[in-house]
């Protein structure tokens, strides 16, 4: 198996922290944490062969504990908002934290990027997959049903970071999850994000209130600075005085994805020219938030002693639509009592 272990550091209340490295024969290093399944570390070597560490993160465990931008974190049962903090399945009405105004955000305050998660590594066609599993009783973080939670990480061979995620529950509940990396492809310590390109796959998006809950429209992107389907500078259009970039301070919005069927496909893109690196993401999913840092803390200090400001990583977090419970318009995120829920999402690198 070609990974390995070591020890990332102790919490607070003493319990060690592990860290996880996949490694590929292309010389791509994937970490992942036991902590939250954080995804940690990323490096991938420029067109020049210089290998850095593309992913926003921390270097020891604390930080992770407060850290309100999510970096890496896996995110559930509910990824993204749920509006007024509460949600009805079959006439039962359901309360939430109100963590974000009114609403809830991340299915907070108790964030399973808090929680110790058990871990395996397993030899798979793909290469060496790490089994992340985590029990949710009954009524945790104000959701109905006892859910068994897996994550899966594997780095495979064409230097991609594949995701499954899989949960089961005994009640009707909620399900949506993701993960929230933030890329800098020019290199996690390298300053503002804002020069590299994005593509996203979507003729859509779906508008948000001030509170960034999506009103229902689902909205044609074309004419507006949401239309990625070319290439753009994400700092293009990103202080234009549109509305929806204003109220939320840059992009934070979710596009409905094109071809939606239950299949992975190309979701989005993103480029840095200077070294060469590509982003590729994929998923089964039918919406992705793209998310350009707007709110990370100025001065917070990341990896190697470097301080992170805002708009200095993006996320593309693959996703059901934000606030799906409540708004018939959308795909709903309920999961019946048995069932399974089971989605891809794909990360891939390469160079230009």
């Amino acid at each position: 198996m070609s990974y390995k272990k070591t020890v990332f550091g102790k919490l607070p209340d003493g319990r060690q922290v592990d860290k996880y490295t996949l490694m590929n024969e292309n010389g791509l290093e994937a970490s992942f944490l036991n902590l939250g399944a954080v995804w940690n570390e990323m490096k991938v070597p420029d067109r020049n062969g210089t290998v850095k560490d593309v992913i926003l993160g921390f270097d020891t465990p604390e930080p992770y504990l407060e850290d309100g931008a999510f970096f890496g974190a896996i995110v559930g049962r509910n990824a993204n908002r749920i509006g007024g903090a509460a949600f009805q399945i079959a006439g039962t009405r359901y309360e939430l934290a109100a963590n974000d105004h009114s609403n809830n955000l991340h299915s907070g305050p108790d964030f399973y990027r808090n929680r110790l998660w058990d871990v395996k590594p397993e030899e798979t066609e793909d290469g060496t997959e790490l089994l992340f599993s985590l029990k949710s009783p009954d009524g945790d973080q104000g959701y109905p049903g006892e859910a068994l939670i897996e994550v899966r990480y594997v780095l495979t061979r064409d230097n991609a970071v594949k995701i499954r995620y899989h949960m089961v529950c005994d009640k009707d509940t909620v399900a949506n999850f993701t993960n929230h990396c933030y890329f800098n492809l020019a290199g996690q310590g390298s300053g503002s994000a804002l020069r590299q390109e994005v593509y996203l796959n979507a003729d859509r998006f779906t508008p948000s209130d001030a509170f960034s809950i999506p009103t229902g429209e689902i909205r044609p992107v074309m004419g507006t600075p949401m239309d990625f389907r070319k290439f753009k500078a994400i700092g293009e259009e990103i202080d234009c005085g549109y509305d929806q970039l204003e109220q939320a301070g840059g992009y934070d919005h979710n596009w409905v994805l094109n071809d939606y069927n239950g299949e992975v496909r190309l979701a989005a893109k993103a480029r840095d020219r200077e070294s060469g690196r590509v982003l590729e993401a994929y998923t089964d999913l039918p919406g992705i938030q793209f998310y350009t840092g707007n709110y990370i803390g100025q001065g917070v200090v990341g990896k190697e002693g470097c301080r992170y400001v805002r708009r200095q990583g993006y996320c593309f977090e693959t996703q059901y639509f934000p606030n799906a419970i409540n708004e018939k318009n959308f795909i709903s995120t309920e999961l019946k009592a048995g069932e399974e829920y089971k989605t891809t999402t794909i990360y891939r690198f390469v160079m230009e």
